[in-house]
């Protein structure tokens, strides 16, 4: 019977920047050296578009945000925001649970009549989830995919009284 192999492991840390590390793994054998280099990200810059104010006048897109029992948020945005993390940085009720990766309807919103041709066309899997979100209408979309430009400054969008994920007991869920 063969004996068993036994395997060394040790990291070193050869160089060190602010957005790369480089690690060596050894193995028992000294002629075998493997190298390997990871990239790491500040957590400033992790998901940091969303909670960043626009830079100039330029850069500002104005939605109005109606809730599920008609209070009314006046919010300036940025070109490139998405209408679902602007409300959770604003505080207001869109769930979102699967965080913009078309994986459920919790951010279903109707847009404004006059907006709502100036918006991309949905695409397949959009049209897919919206099929499963509840008091769906003509002008459904799904507040993730609605990325915000100067096409649609000015833009409405109005919450659903219900939504498929939300919870019954009062519980107000935080944004991820």
């Amino acid at each position: 019977m063969a004996a068993p192999i036994r395997w060394f492991c040790k990291l070193a840390v050869t160089s060190l920047s602010k957005r790369r590390l480089e690690l060596h793994r050894f193995v028992n054998c000294p002629t075998t050296v493997k190298s390997r280099t990871f990239y790491t990200q500040s957590p400033l810059y992790h998901g940091g578009f969303e909670w960043q104010d626009p830079k100039s006048d330029d850069e500002i897109v104005n939605i109005t945000y109606i809730g599920k029992e008609g209070e009314r948020y006046d919010i300036k945005g940025k070109v490139g925001d998405n209408v679902m993390y602007l409300a959770h940085r604003h505080n207001i009720e869109i769930e979102g649970a699967c965080e913009a990766s078309l994986a459920c309807c919790t951010c279903h919103v109707y847009v404004d009549d006059e907006y709502f041709d100036r918006l991309s066309v949905p695409d397949e899997k959009e049209e897919d989830m919206l099929d499963m979100a509840p008091l769906l209408k003509p002008n459904s979309r799904l507040g993730c995919q609605i990325i915000l430009s100067k096409d649609i400054d000015g833009i409405t969008v109005t919450l659903p009284k219900v939504t498929r994920n939300f919870y019954v007991d009062g519980h107000v869920p935080q944004p991820h």
